[in-house]
């Protein structure tokens, strides 16, 4: 019976706040204009990512494993950036920087899930070229279209459900001391850290984050790409290699893009607690890391891949001629 009121009274001293204040940019005059940068950054994105998955979607010579992964880090970027930059309009450019509690586990949700999706595509997508490269004569029977979406969808189940866990585990935090959230969204680190009761698991949660979707990703994708170089310097001639290593320039770029601004953010992170400064440097490298690599990824697989450009060039040129009959 003691033990059943005890969990009863450990139940009923979790406090959650009805709101909370998220305090973006502080002290730094016309910030209003970085939040329009970000605006335009997001126009880019969607106009650039829906682009791909319509050449995509409606082209069926591109519906092959290689594009298949394309397609599904386009919807990710712009699902991800649908979830971050129109909320960061609503919040800081029309002063409305209050949040339901509810509403901020559901936009931590999302803006995590499909972070999650992005880095996890890039993972699948050098698999695509390590059997592409290492395996070429088996490459029909490891990466086809049926097994390349049953590997979405067993990735994206198995995000859904840690970033299910641990949106679900604030729940278990008490916020008795503010509701100020030192970020531009409802972050899980600057959250979390508010808690005036035991917030370990919380802890572990983002550790766990960190390492299933930082750390493991990108040490998978170097030892593939120290597969493929092997592979690659037992070709005879240096017309092959750069052949087989050309094949690889735009997931490369991808993955630096994306991984190179999270490790900087994350070593700015350090130096913010250590130092106890101002959380501003954080949240624009931060905000810069969520936003840039979705708006550039569409266009480094324009620029670099030649089917994607013919496809665009075969519309543009369809569209004027047909703009031209009109005209006449």
């Amino acid at each position: 019976m003691s033990s059943l009121n005890a969990s009863f009274s450990q139940n009923i001293s979790i406090v959650h706040p009805e709101y909370f204040f998220i305090i973006g940019l502080t002290g730094i005059p016309y910030s209003n204009y970085y939040y329009i940068f970000l605006f335009i950054i997001y126009c880019i994105t969607v106009i650039g990512n829906s682009t791909v998955l319509l050449i995509i979607a409606l082209d069926r010579s591109l519906q092959s494993p290689k594009y298949i992964g394309v397609f599904n880090l386009a919807l990710a970027d712009i699902c991800e950036t649908n979830a971050l930059i129109p909320n960061m309009m609503k919040t800081f450019l029309f002063d409305s920087q209050y949040i339901s509690f509810n509403a901020c586990l559901v936009n931590m949700f999302f803006l995590f899930l499909f972070s999650a999706m992005q880095s996890l595509t890039l993972v699948v997508m050098s698999y695509d070229r390590l059997i592409a490269i290492c395996l070429p004569l088996r490459y029909h029977v490891f990466v086809n279209n049926t097994n390349m979406c049953l590997l979405f969808s067993a990735i994206f189940l198995f995000n859904f459900f840690i970033v299910a866990m641990m949106v679900s585990l604030i729940t278990r935090i008490s916020f008795c001391k503010t509701n100020v959230i030192q970020s531009y969204f409802c972050d899980h680190g600057p959250m979390y850290r508010l808690a005036c009761n035991d917030n370990s698991i919380n802890k572990i949660m983002g550790l766990l984050y960190t390492s299933l979707y930082l750390i493991a990703p990108l040490l998978i994708i170097i030892l593939s790409y120290l597969c493929i170089f092997y592979v690659v310097s037992k070709i005879a001639t240096w017309e092959g290699r750069l052949k087989a290593l050309k094949t690889c320039v735009s997931h490369l770029l991808l993955v630096g893009i994306y991984f190179i601004p999270i490790f900087f953010t994350y070593i700015n992170s350090f130096w913010v607690l250590l130092l106890y400064s101002t959380p501003n440097s954080r949240i624009i490298s931060t905000s810069l890391a969520y936003a840039v690599p979705a708006m550039l990824n569409p266009i480094i697989y324009v620029l670099n891949t030649a089917e994607i450009r013919d496809k665009i060039r075969k519309v543009l040129k369809n569209r004027s001629a047909l703009t031209g009959i009109i005209s006449k």
